[in-house]
């Protein structure tokens, strides 16, 4: 049997309203590349990258969602396997901020309960056309006990630092569970779980 090339699967979710950016900043941190002229996403789409943190290799499966509301039921089904979702707004766009109570409760209703959430402001290159205030985006994050950024996939801000600091927490919390299944004797339980929790949707997939 080929040993795997990673010791943890861990798979993320981007959500939010169509045109905040979601593909842009997905495709900054795979490929370090930008285009200003993605078509809007049908349903879902993945990339996957490899990232080191703790001495473990950890593959992050990220998957991409639509943010037009005609795609919600095949989305909504991506919640459920999730180990941590971004919820993005556009800091150009106050319809997109408002709508972050909305992406919120979805989350509440189709994701685990114990799921890491960050939620990015994008598009922050754009002082010019803000019209959402920072302190508006740390004040809802603060509500909601969520970490909180400001990014932008086209000036490569805060992309990587976002992405390694989800996969940080929820590595974190991974380790603490290994360590629990440990201390009650099921010391060859916890990573195994991780792989079967995190892979479940995309485990035939290829790399792209």
């Amino acid at each position: 049997m080929a040993r795997k090339s990673y010791d943890y699967l861990f798979k993320l979710l981007l959500i939010g309203d169509s045109g905040v950016g979601k593909t842009c900043i997905l495709f900054r941190f795979s490929d370090d590349a930008f285009n200003s002229t993605f078509i809007s996403t049908i349903g879902i789409d993945f990339k996957i990258k490899t990232i080191e943190l703790k001495g473990k290799k950890i593959k992050l499966q990220i998957w991409d969602t639509a943010g037009q509301e005609r795609f919600h039921t095949i989305t909504t089904s991506y919640y459920r396997g999730a180990m941590g979702i971004m919820l993005v707004y556009s800091i150009t766009d106050a319809k997109s901020f408002d709508n972050i109570a909305k992406w919120l409760r979805n989350i509440e209703e189709h994701a685990n309960e114990d799921v890491e959430k960050m939620i990015l402001g994008n598009k922050c290159d754009n002082e010019k056309e803000r019209v959402v205030g920072k302190e508006r985006g740390e004040a809802i994050a603060r509500e909601h006990n969520i970490r909180f950024l400001e990014t932008s996939a086209k000036a490569n801000i805060n992309i990587d630092k976002a992405f390694i600091e989800l996969a940080d927490a929820i590595l974190q919390k991974t380790l603490a569970q290994e360590l629990n299944a440990v201390d009650r004797g099921g010391a060859r339980g916890g990573a195994g779980a991780v792989d079967i929790r995190a892979g479940q949707e995309g485990s035939g997939s290829k790399c792209c």
